[in-house]
């Protein structure tokens, strides 16, 4: 090809306005819906034997997804899962699922040094309002007797230092 370069439509142009970037919206939507599993003729788009922005034969380490900042990806995204669930076409979490991808996130955020440290304020009220929520959808797990007297127990034995109430009372 001379200097202009053919686009992936077939079009020739300017590579000044190539890629997801210099779509318009709605087609970046539609690419972004398919969760970023668009063909590259059977190959990774690191194989392709195109060439690439910097003249070098098959170097991608400017361009795509991963080469962008955390933000842009973040935006991209954000605007594919919008569509999905616009298109109803979004996954479902089931509760297990959730459960497992939430479990997984905070490991992570544990492991990097990101995770929430709650205050004793903060726990409080998220467990209230955990427990409320489950008593409106009738999930809240019902305590018998001795499983309730078991837990008032422990409870009382962690705020008086180990001890239980009764205890610190005869120490007096």
């Amino acid at each position: 090809m001379d200097q202009q370069k053919q686009s992936h439509s077939g079009q020739k142009g300017s590579t000044e306005h190539r890629g997801f970037e210099s779509m318009d919206e709605e087609k970046q939507r539609e690419i972004a819906s398919k969760g970023g599993k668009a063909s590259h003729g059977g190959k990774s788009a690191s194989h392709s034997s195109g060439s690439s922005r910097g003249g070098q034969k098959g170097s991608t380490e400017h361009r795509g997804f991963a080469s962008m900042d955390e933000d842009k990806q973040r935006e991209i995204a954000s605007k594919g899962g919008k569509a999905a669930h616009e298109k109803g076409t979004a996954h479902e979490f089931t509760p297990e699922e959730a459960r497992k991808a939430g479990h997984k996130g905070g490991q992570v955020a544990h492991e990097r040094g990101t995770a929430h440290e709650f205050t004793p304020e903060e726990a409080r009220d998220a467990g209230h309002k955990g427990g409320k929520a489950a008593h409106e959808k009738g999930t809240a797990h019902e305590f018998t007797t001795e499983e309730a007297r078991a837990a008032g127990r422990k409870g009382g034995q962690a705020s008086h230092g180990g001890r239980g109430a009764s205890e610190e009372f005869r120490a007096r």
